[in-house]
Order: C-alpha cells, then structure tokens, then sequence
C-alpha cells in the first residue's frame, strides 16, 4: 500500500473519533489530546515504508525519531498539565459562549477537528517527499536536525518555566504579580514556546527539502504549506490568548509592548515620554 494512503487513512479514522467524542462528551480537546501523537505515526509510516523497500532510509529513520521526541515531551507536557484527564482548553469554552450552539458544532467540525487534522497531516509531509526521493544522509540533513533538536530544548525550557511559574502562582493561593511569566525565556518573548515549536516544524520542512535537492529538485516545494499554515495558526492563535490576557492583566499591555510577541528578540525600552 501507498504509504501516503496509509496516513490519510489513519488521519480519517483519528479525525472521526475526534469528532464523535466531541460530540458524545460535549467538550472539544479531543484534537489537542492526539496532536502530539498522530504526526509520530505519519512519519514512521512513511520511515517503515522505505526500510520495507529497502531504500536508503537514513533520512527518514532520523526524521521519524526527531518527530518521536517533539511528540514525547509534547505529550509529557501536556499530561502533566491535565490535558487527558477531561480538562477543555479555556479557548474553546470563551468560543462557545460566543456562538449559538448550531455555530459552534460547524465550527467545532471544520476547523477544530478537519482543519486541524489535515493540517497533522500537512506538516509531517516533509517525510513523503524524503521518502519520494531517497539519497545519503548529508550535511545538510545534520544542520537541520541540529536545528531542530535545538529548537525542541528551547521549547522545553520555556514549558518548563512557565510550569514553575503556575506552580508557583497556585502556591501563591492564584495569585502571584504581575500574574503572567515575565522572566528567563519569556523576557524575549512573550511566547517563546510557541516560536520554538513553529521552528521545529520548518526545520523538519527543510529535511524534506534536502531530499528533494539531492535528487536535483529544488529547495521550495509544495510541502512549505504545512508548515506555513502552522504558523498562520499559531499567530491566530496567539492574538486570540493575548485578547483574553490583557482584558485579564492590567499590566499585559506594558508587556506586549517591551517584550516580542514570538521571536525572542531583546528587551525593547519604552520611550522616555512614556515612562515619565
């Protein structure tokens, strides 16, 4: 079988079990309790597919085992959090206040479950065209998966200080000034987790593209649109929570505009009429 039916196959099966549970619970985080799983299984479908023809299959074989260990620490993170033991993301429930019931379901139907799982599928692509186009592990596959094992501590540094910082916040009896993170990471970037993990996925799009190259392709192909729209939904993503933190923090607004919204980037000073 075509190991690229074999995902969309598994991509219908884990978009209708969403779906239905969503339905049967009546809370929506089902996506989110496989988004770290699901690109795991694209990948080693694709990895298996190439050892099984007995293809150079370095590539891939590294491939997958970058997206296991995104996967793992994503999954790590987000158990530890409650994320598989019934609790909804607070976005979904502001969401649904906003919408008649009726708007919510088709909403909840083509974008939080078929949007969002066409878009798994579209960012472990990058594995179909290395899997297309077989050839030697090079230099260039060690930069980038450098990069993207780089980008995947960066991630987990910046989960871990915002876990201590809620742990620390929950102590406090749920408060604890100016009530968001402020500090280590989060000094450069008011969310350098997401940055890290849009990263990781380019750098995972630029190990398709050298397999590609290798075989005399070019850098650009049709597989940047998984990446592109993570990115896209990342942003959308992050103005929506940043609408919610700075109707909830008075002092969030100083910080939008001191600290880089996603690329970590140095403190930027207010200017002096403002801080008079």
């Amino acid at each position: 079988m075509d190991p690229l039916l074999l995902v969309l196959i598994v991509a219908g099966v884990a978009a209708a079990f969403c779906w239905i549970t969503s339905l049967v619970t009546n809370e929506t985080s089902w996506i989110d309790r496989i988004w770290s799983i699901v690109p795991v299984i694209y990948v080693w479908i694709f990895a298996a597919a190439a050892l099984i023809a007995g293809a150079d299959a370095t590539r891939l074989v590294v491939m997958a085992v970058l997206v296991t260990a995104w996967g793992v620490r994503l999954t790590f993170n987000f158990a530890r959090k409650g994320g598989y033991t019934g609790m909804e993301d607070y976005r979904w429930a502001i969401l649904r206040g906003r919408m008649s019931r009726w708007q919510f379901q088709v909403f909840n139907l083509l974008f939080i479950v078929l949007f969002q799982s066409a878009l798994l599928v579209l960012i472990s692509l990058p594995a179909y065209i290395a899997w297309q186009h077989p050839s030697p592990f090079n230099g260039w596959d060690a930069v980038f998966s450098l990069l993207f094992v780089a980008f995947l501590v960066g991630e987990t540094v910046a989960d871990q200080q915002q876990w201590r910082f809620h742990q620390a916040k929950k102590a406090a009896g749920g408060t604890l000034e100016p009530g968001f993170l402020t500090t280590g990471l989060f000094a450069y970037s008011r969310h350098p987790n997401f940055f890290f993990e849009q990263a990781q996925w380019w750098a995972f799009y630029a190990l398709g593209a050298v397999a590609l190259v290798a075989d005399g392709g070019s850098w650009l192909n049709w597989t940047i649109v998984g990446a592109a729209l993570l990115t896209v939904l990342f942003i959308g993503s992050t103005v929506f929570t940043e609408s919610i933190s700075s109707a909830k923090y008075p002092a969030y607004r100083d910080y939008q505009r001191s600290t880089s919204m996603l690329v970590p980037l140095p403190h930027r000073r207010r200017p002096a009429a403002e801080t008079a």
